[in-house]
C-alpha cells in the first residue's frame, strides 16, 4: 500500500513540475536561451570586497588580489568580461568574473574588487547602483610580417621604384 502511495505522490509531483514550465511558455513568458544570454543587461546594486579577502582562493582556482579588476557574479560564466557602469556618476570599468557571489539573499548582483570600486568611485559608500552587461569576446590575430606583400619584378631593384602622382580633376 505504501509503495502505491509513493508512486502516486511521485506521479503528482512530476505532473506539477511538467505543467509549470508549460504554463509559463503558453502565456508568453520570456524564456532565456543560451544564445541570448550574452545580450542580457542588468541593473542592480554592487558591493566591493578588498583586504579581508586578499589571498583567498576564488572559484576559478586563483588567489584573490584586490588590486586587479575582477568581480564575483552568479549571473555570468567565469572568465566573462563585464562592463560595469556606476549609475550615480557615470564612471565605468571592464572587469573579469573570477569568483562566485555575492550571497543572493543580500539582493546584490555583483561584488567588485577594491581596484574596480575605486575606479567607479564608490569605495567610501560600500554600495552603489550599477548597470552591467557582458563585453563580447573576440579573437584577433596579428598579420604576418610579410603577408600580402608582393616582390618587385626581377628587372627592377628595390631603389628603382618610382612614385607616380595621380592628378585628381576638380
Amino acid at each position: 500500500m505504501q509503495t502505491k502511495l509513493r508512486i502516486l505522490g511521485l506521479a503528482i509531483v512530476a505532473s506539477l513540475l511538467w505543467i509549470n514550465p508549460m504554463f509559463a511558455v503558453s502565456h508568453g513568458t520570456k524564456v532565456q536561451s543560451k544564445a541570448n544570454k550574452f545580450k542580457t543587461r542588468y541593473i542592480g546594486t554592487a558591493s566591493w570586497y578588498g583586504g579581508k579577502h586578499q589571498g583567498r582562493k576564488m572559484a576559478n582556482g586563483q588567489r584573490f588580489d584586490r588590486r586587479k579588476l575582477t568581480a564575483a557574479s552568479w549571473y555570468f560564466p567565469l572568465g566573462t568580461k563585464i562592463r560595469v557602469v556606476n549609475v550615480e556618476n557615470g564612471e565605468s570599468v571592464v572587469v573579469t568574473v573570477t569568483d562566485r557571489g555575492p550571497n543572493l539573499r543580500l539582493h546584490r548582483i555583483l561584488d567588485l574588487s577594491q581596484a574596480a570600486a575605486e575606479r567607479l568611485g564608490y569605495v567610501g559608500q560600500g554600495l552603489t547602483p550599477v548597470f552591467l552587461y557582458p563585453v563580447p569576446a573576440f579573437d584577433t590575430k596579428a598579420a604576418a610580417f610579410d603577408a600580402g606583400l608582393i616582390a618587385p619584378p626581377a628587372s627592377q631593384g628595390p631603389g628603382d621604384l618610382v612614385a607616380k602622382a595621380i592628378a585628381v580633376p576638380m
